[in-house]
């Protein structure tokens, strides 16, 4: 038993020896191992990368007149229809459908996005509406309160998304009175009356004139002259002005004539109807302008450069003129869409002899491209012929689509039906769209933007 004791005890031994060993080997490891500073985290998987299209869908408001052209207040039956395209495929037709809108509205109008602004015929406020469902919808009014103004006579200019200026003739046309509008809610924000006044020697202001806004230095131009006698017999004087006007303010901080041109187009009506300025990718103002001279009114696109306040001498953006340029469309990169009139056509006078063709329906008037850069001017031709003379004036008859690079643009010519042409910015080429039914006198396009939507891709 004694033997048996020892043995035990000495495997016991061993057994406890060999596990000190062991203890000690593993110590030794951790100490060995280099500690662990900050880790770095496992890498998160990359999120899906969307392309994120924001689409601005639009429609087009076809405005068409019955029995004869209209414009500058003729009292005839105007209708507008909304159609989704005016690309070629079967015709416009207004019997039964469209809407009347010269009962309570007029066509001279101010389009943003998807709202149409005026004063009505009632000549007591703005109206912000849509047009819907064939008629007039009216979104939100704002009466008048210091300053009143005329159903199509006024100017107007945005100098952002939401605020409007309007800027007129006083009652007796010997004063300019302005008007500030938030169009988000029709607001008037702030009136009053220029340091404008007739010169002396003279009766009345221009009605309308026109209006621009210079962003970049917060400045208005306004462009008006002074007059003698009434209506188309009136005189003015040979040179317009140019005031210039501090935004912030409103106090005419310059108001000198110019020296390069007799009127400006669009006076009566600013513009309303038709485009006369526009500004360029510099920054650049141009106006349509025109002389008087024993051709007719020939006319002009004179510039004003950017952060100056005189137009460019001897400048003529308008070359090889014969006759009165009526409005223009900047399509970017120095090309400019015009429609203007040849005042050396003539036409029966009725009496048997001849007369000149530049009356609202004559059919002397075209569309030409305008290149800047190069001192072009291309008019628009259609299978290899220059499409024919059209009559009509006193309208923006095209429109011109940025997102589709496309200008739409309506003809009354004397031989066919009126219809839409295309003409594409990029390639120049010229293709026919939708057909206008017969009985009818084109008027107007204009492209009305709807509801945007996201798209993620």
């Amino acid at each position: 038993m004694k033997k048996l004791s020892i043995y035990f005890s000495l495997m016991a031994a061993l057994l406890l020896g060999a596990g000190m060993l062991t203890a000690c080997s593993d110590d030794d490891d951790e100490e060995k191992q280099e500690p662990v500073v900050n880790p770095e985290p496992e890498p998160e998987p990359e999120p899906e990368k969307h392309d994120t299209i924001v689409v601005t869908p639009h429609h087009f408001d076809i405005t068409v007149t019955v029995g004869q052209q209209g414009g500058m207040g003729r009292k005839v039956t105007t209708i507008m229809q909304s159609v989704a395209s005016l690309e070629a495929g079967g015709q416009v037709d207004f019997q039964g459908q469209g809407g009347e809108i010269n009962a309570t509205y007029s066509m001279e109008a101010i389009l943003k996005g998807k709202y149409y602004y005026q004063v009505p015929f009632s000549a007591d406020r703005f109206t912000k509406f849509e047009f819907k469902d064939d008629q007039v919808q009216v979104v939100q009014e704002q009466k008048f309160q210091q300053n009143t103004y005329a159903c199509r006579s006024y100017c107007h200019a945005w100098e952002n998304d939401s605020i409007l200026m309007i800027m007129a003739a006083d009652g007796d046309k010997t004063g300019i009175v302005w008007t500030e509008l938030n169009t988000n809610d029709m607001r008037i924000l702030r009136e009053g009356k220029l340091s404008i006044s007739v010169a002396e020697g003279w009766e009345t202001l221009t009605t309308s004139g026109i209006l621009a806004y210079r962003e970049s230095d917060n400045r208005f131009f306004y462009f008006y002259c002074n007059k003698k006698g009434k209506g188309v017999r009136a005189t003015s004087e040979d040179y317009f002005h140019v005031a210039v006007i501090n935004g912030s303010t409103m106090a005419v901080e310059k108001d000198t004539p110019n020296t390069e041109a007799n009127e400006m187009a669009g006076s009566a009506y600013g513009e309303l109807l038709q485009q006369t300025t526009f500004f360029d990718e510099q920054g650049n103002l141009y106006l349509v302008a025109f002389d008087n001279n024993e051709v007719g009114e020939q006319g002009k696109l004179l510039r004003i450069k950017a952060g100056e306040t005189d137009f460019e001498k001897g400048y003529n953006g308008f070359p090889n003129s014969d006759g009165k340029l009526l409005t223009t469309q900047y399509l970017g990169g120095g090309k400019v869409f015009t429609f203007s009139r040849n005042d050396g056509l003539t036409e029966d006078d009725g009496k048997g002899g001849q007369k000149a063709a530049t009356g609202i329906d004559s059919y002397s008037h075209y569309y030409s491209i305008v290149d800047l850069n190069a001192g072009t001017r291309t008019r628009m031709s259609f299978g290899g012929q220059e499409l024919d003379y059209s009559s009509g004036r006193f309208s923006q008859r095209s429109v011109f689509v940025p997102t589709e690079n496309k200008v739409y643009f309506g003809v009354n010519t004397l031989s066919a039906q009126p219809c839409v042409y295309i003409y594409d910015v990029a390639t120049g080429s010229v293709t026919q769209g939708v057909k206008i039914a017969e009985g009818y006198y084109f008027e107007q396009i204009r492209m009305v933007e709807e509801d945007s939507y996201t798209i993620i891709k």
